[in-house]
């Protein structure tokens, strides 16, 4: 009685492998290649010549879903203003280096992520600072703000300023006042001699 081979499971087939002995699958290692590193530094340089701000923090702990709306919550405050990002530290090292970014390259230690604005500093930090009370295993390391490094408790100080739109939200309500009080002035006037016609009007009845 012939003896009938098993089928090869379905990653076999999928490499092209019909041995019994079949061929091993790749090993996922993870590691990048000389071309994917010069382009994530080359990306990550003009993002930094680009940014108004930068900050650094220590994600280490956080899950995948708090990351997750951590990242959707940048991506929709910022309006394409805000990006965070998690890369490796040498890759980071090498895009700072020569930049004014250069100052936070001693932050650049353990698992990284970066968070830069284009815009608004101190929306980002908000997010940032908010995010981390909920979560206290996100730790703020430092931050870049018009060139100059800070530190995490200036970024918290950062954090409880007005943001871009509050400040223009104030400001729109700085000029609108007094044209309200305008409007009234010089309406007042025509609704106090309407009442005095009208009262006019009711004596003569």
């Amino acid at each position: 009685m012939s003896r009938i081979s098993p089928s090869p499971p379905r990653w076999a087939q999928a490499y092209g492998s019909t041995h019994r002995a079949y061929r091993r699958r790749p090993r996922r290692t993870g590691v990048l290649s000389r071309a994917q590193k010069e382009q994530q530094v080359a990306e990550l340089r003009e993002k930094f010549a680009r940014a108004t701000c930068v900050y650094v923090a220590d994600y280490r702990g956080i899950g995948v879903q708090s990351a997750n709306q951590l990242r959707r919550r940048i991506r929709k405050e910022g309006d394409g203003d805000y990006e965070y990002r998690v890369a490796k530290n040498s890759v980071v090292r090498r895009a700072v280096t020569d930049t004014p970014v250069a100052e936070l390259a001693e932050s650049f230690a353990g698992p990284t992520a970066v968070a830069i604005s284009y815009g608004d500093s101190v929306g980002l930090a908000k997010i940032l600072v908010d995010f981390a009370k909920d979560h206290e295993v996100f730790e703020l390391r430092a931050g870049l703000l018009d060139g100059r490094a800070i530190d995490a408790s200036e970024i918290g100080t950062l954090a409880t300023l007005p943001s871009l739109d509050e400040l223009r939200a104030m400001l729109l309500g700085l000029v609108q006042a007094p044209a309200t009080k305008l409007v009234r002035l010089v309406s007042e006037p025509g609704a106090q001699i309407a009442r005095v016609l009208s009262a006019r009007g009711s004596e003569e009845d």
